[in-house]
């Protein structure tokens, strides 16, 4: 993990439609399309599906607005701050490097197609917001999400 590779701040927020306008009308923000997905995870306690609802801002530096789900890691951070995403080359070597360092993996989620590739996981340490790693193979499909960014 370098520090150029940081992409985005994640923020959950209990309500994503009004967080998107908040940032609009105070600082000008365009969003991409919101994405809804039940998003395959692995945790501590096993395999589940999370509803998960997000969306980027236009611009950079780039903004993550997910919405809260209950019961899982995606609630509001006290800092405001949930997560700091980075693009990471091989996310299973970035992660054991995370946790040599003392963070712990919260969740994770692998590719569909059968590789056994991390696509993206979160760590999180005794301080400070979690670190997301995402797969750089993902870039191509997130910039596409990006440009969806409209006023």
């Amino acid at each position: 993990m370098k520090a150029e590779d940081l992409f985005h701040t994640g923020i959950v927020v209990d309500d994503l439609g009004a967080a998107m306008e908040w940032f609009t009308a105070v600082a000008g923000y365009t969003w991409t399309d919101v994405v809804s997905v039940d998003q395959q995870v692995v945790t501590s306690a096993g395999d589940i599906t999370v509803p998960m609802k997000m969306a980027y801002s236009g611009a950079e530096p780039r903004l993550e607005l997910v919405q809260t789900v209950m019961g899982s890691v995606w609630t509001p951070a006290d800092s405001g701050v949930h997560h700091i995403g980075y693009w990471s080359d091989v996310v299973e070597s970035d992660l054991a490097a995370l946790e040599s360092g003392g963070m712990t993996c919260e969740v994770k989620s692998y590719n569909p197609d059968g590789s056994g590739a991390l696509l993206w996981a979160y760590a999180r340490g005794p301080a400070g917001p979690r670190v997301e790693l995402v797969s750089r193979n993902m870039k191509p499909f997130i910039e596409q999400w990006w440009a969806t960014a409209r006023p």
